[in-house]
């Protein structure tokens, strides 16, 4: 049924999906024309909204940039790349591939989502070069994974109600990941979800009639010779010591953040982490800079968008919008349902404003009083917004970027299933977030 359901949606995705960039802009329309024509605001002010608030992104496209490029190193690294050759082994046909590679990516995004998209999309890529299986499918499985991420271990909504000193501290006061991430309704949702996605992505896999190889030559070799040394700078390009000296020490320094110092996974760690193990396991620049002329490729879509969604943010935060959407949603929620309404609230929210910390801090204000008002428990309003963020993740094209970049496809070409996960996985959540 699922496979049958999948068709259509890959084609009508195929069909009307634009381009991500025709999409941003599209956002940028719509979200000023509502701010506009529901909260009066005059056109000035919105365009100042929009370009006041343009470039508010630019260390988060940076670090995001950073994930595609540090971890595309990283993969391609000989010692890696057998690695990766060694896991893809593993799957010795098209539905097992689609099963593995959606474990890993669940896995991975649970523990750290920049870590998730990364890891997942190259596994996609080995598993390609390995097995003839649906090129689409695979990578839309890999992306699938990040559905997690706000139920993990960096989820940055409970992370933030757990931190001394939060913005609604004086409201709620601090909340423990054991009342967030560790309960028992989240992580009955997360045991659902590591079985429901693998296998609804299996049961899409199309007919050999209806997939679409890559040829494994398009996907670049996993290693490359060491070049002969003709000039004397070449030395210096090719030094392993050179490359030790510098790439050793960044890894002492992690060895002082996580085991000295007790330090934890965010987007910065990961990227340096992934940076300098790329700097050892390459053994010379050269091998790295290589790395880095293929990675860089597939970077151009973050580039661009990231400040159209900057622009977004502003104007559905600043006008209002953002508050009066959520506001709209939850007026009629009830002591059962509210969480299930503040879930959709943040799953529409998410589309103009996919960004887990600023989406809390805009429907923070809106939902905690309306919980409190109902007698609702706050830690699962919480993760009801928390779980809207991520979930609709699988129709915003903004999270998917670095995965398409380096997997070298387009947004309509993995929309189609991830249609499929976001009607399934909603069900799941909606459900235990209303009565697990």
């Amino acid at each position: 049924m699922l496979k049958a359901l999948s068709r259509p949606a890959v084609r009508l995705v195929e069909k009307y999906l634009p381009d991500p960039y025709i999409f941003v802009l599209l956002l940028t329309v719509i979200a000023a024309a509502a701010a506009i024509a529901v909260e009066r605001q005059t056109p000035l002010a919105v365009l100042r909204f929009w370009g006041d608030g343009f470039w508010n992104l630019l260390t988060f496209s940076m670090q995001m940039l950073l994930v595609l490029v540090t971890g595309f190193m990283l993969a391609s690294s000989p010692p890696v790349s057998r690695l990766l050759q060694k896991l893809a082994g593993l799957a010795n046909n098209a539905g097992a591939a689609i099963l593995l590679v959606t474990l890993v990516s669940l896995a991975a995004s649970w523990i750290n989502w920049g870590f998730g998209l990364v890891v997942g999309a190259l596994f996609a890529k080995e598993l390609a070069r390995q097995v003839k299986v649906d090129y689409r499918l695979l990578v839309a499985s890999a992306y699938s994974g990040f559905v997690v991420w706000h139920g993990g271990l960096a989820g940055s909504i409970p992370l933030t109600i757990a931190t001394e000193g939060h913005f609604t501290v004086e409201q709620i006061g601090v909340i423990g990941t054991g009342e967030t991430v560790f309960s028992l309704f989240n992580i009955a949702i997360v045991l659902c979800l590591f079985v429901a996605v693998p296998l609804v992505n299996r049961m899409m896999l199309p007919d050999e009639k209806d997939s679409v190889y890559i040829d494994s030559k398009l996907l670049g070799e996993t290693e490359t010779q060491r070049p002969r040394i003709t000039r004397p700078a070449e030395r210096l390009e090719n030094s392993m010591t050179l490359a030790w000296l510098v790439g050793i020490p960044g890894l002492l320094f992690l060895f002082d953040h996580f085991v000295l110092r007790g330090g934890g996974l965010n987007l910065n760690v990961v990227n340096f982490l992934f940076l300098f193990l790329a700097i050892v396991l390459h053994r010379t620049p050269q091998s790295l800079l290589n790395s880095l002329q293929e990675a860089i490729k597939g970077g151009a879509g973050i580039v661009i968008q990231f400040p159209f969604y900057a622009g977004i943010m502003a104007i559905m935060v600043q006008s209002g919008l953002a508050e009066t959407l959520s506001g709209a949603l939850i007026s009629f929620a009830t002591e059962t349902t509210l969480p299930f309404w503040s879930f959709i609230s943040a799953g529409v929210v998410n589309i103009f404003v996919p960004s887990g910390g600023g989406q809390w801090a805009v429907q923070a204000p809106v939902m905690l009083p309306a919980a409190q008002a109902l007698g609702v428990d706050i830690p699962r309003v919480a993760m009801a917004v928390a779980w809207g963020d991520a979930w609709t993740n699988l129709l915003q094209p903004f999270w998917a970027l670095p995965v398409l970049g380096i997997a070298g496809l387009k947004a309509k070409d993995i929309m189609g299933f991830c249609l499929i996960q976001l009607l399934i996985t909603g069900i799941i959540i909606a459900v235990g977030l209303t009565w697990f």
